[in-house]
């Protein structure tokens, strides 16, 4: 077979979500750092060919993520990585850095050391530090210490056709969420309500960025918010989460970056001091533990440190490739799957 491109991917999903890595076949990525080359995928034709070959048909789907594994920039670092998705690359994920720490230790990429392994990942966020258990060659569970997440805004008020007002608060997790109280949209967070609890996160996200600009302070390669994450809290005091991801789909873990913008609020409100650690729960019922470990600012900004504990597993091992005479080196969508996004890729 005369292949013109082939990456192999070992398939890892943290808590549900599919969160694949790039283990082998990753070209050079231009950029004197994480953030320029997250840049360079957003905004060269060949970086957005890229990510369209591994994420839309034939070769991809709408579910999950492809994490490219690259060389780190930082001295400390042991392994950097973009996150591709449909709709863009991406800076910083929770449960991608869990998918991605459990693939470098049970690929054997990283040496696994028992009864714990310290992995520090450089993303165009910052750098986090991925704390795994590990026992008889398995990666048990992965405790990360994320980047500073802080409040852009809370309370803002969105107009919207179907609604009327919807308060949200704007935050930064690694990258930006507006986080949505779901009572306020009629609906709870549960599987059957997957596939209108996307669409209203679709709908506000366009409203949202539509009217209000967001850049981070330092990084400004990441820009807009990202998602749409619904929250909720439990008898108990667990959260429980739905976060809204491009082009219509419900994140399957309780979502690191949206738990880590959250925990900025719960802190801003008075609600959460360090050392505080509480339950978060998806829509599909699995668990991440989140901890606030330290107050810092960004920028002048008050910021807090978030934890999240959460488990990888690895599925599968595969190698996706171009064929040279492929009519669809460049991917396709089609609303019977993707919905009527689908028009916009």
């Amino acid at each position: 077979m005369r292949w013109k491109r082939t990456i192999q991917l070992l398939d890892v999903h943290a808590e549900g979500e599919i969160g694949k890595v790039a283990i082998g076949g990753v070209p050079k990525i231009p950029g004197e750092t994480v953030a320029a080359q997250l840049h360079w995928l957003n905004t060269d034709p060949k970086g957005q060919e890229l990510r369209r070959f591994l994420c839309l048909e034939p070769r991809g789907a709408p579910i999950g993520s492809v994490n490219l594994l690259l060389p780190p920039k930082h001295p400390d670092a042991d392994a950097a990585f973009i996150i591709l998705q449909p709709d863009q690359a991406h800076a910083s994920s929770g449960s991608n850095s869990i998918c991605v720490t459990t693939a470098l230790l049970e690929s054997g990429i990283v040496e696994m050391k028992e009864p714990e392994t310290v992995v520090t990942l450089e993303t165009a966020a910052g750098l986090v530090k991925a704390t795994a258990t590990c026992r008889d060659g398995r990666c048990e569970k992965v405790r990360l210490t994320m980047v500073p997440s802080f409040v852009h805004e809370l309370d803002v008020e969105i107009d919207t056709p179907r609604w009327g007002k919807i308060k949200a608060d704007i935050c930064y997790g690694g990258i930006f969420y507006a986080l949505v109280d779901v009572g306020q949209i009629g609906l709870t967070i549960e599987k059957a309500n997957a596939a209108a609890l996307v669409q209203a996160g679709m709908v506000l996200k366009e409203l949202i960025n539509r009217g209000i600009p967001v850049v981070h302070p330092e990084i400004p390669a990441i820009s807009g918010v990202a998602y749409v994450m619904f929250r909720d809290i439990e008898a108990d005091g667990t959260v429980r989460t739905c976060t809204t991801m491009w082009p219509g789909r419900a994140d399957r873990s309780p979502c690191g970056t949206g738990n880590s913008a959250n925990l900025a609020t719960l802190h801003a409100r008075g609600k959460a001091r360090v050392g505080d650690v509480f339950k978060s729960k998806s829509i599909i019922g699995s668990e991440f533990e989140v901890g606030l470990q330290a107050v810092t600012e960004v920028a002048g900004r008050p910021a807090v440190i978030p934890t999240i504990t959460g488990r990888g597993f690895t599925f599968g091992l595969s190698q996706v490739a171009l064929d040279p005479f492929d009519p669809h080196p460049l991917g396709f969508a089609l609303t019977d799957v993707w919905g009527p996004s689908a028009g916009e890729i």
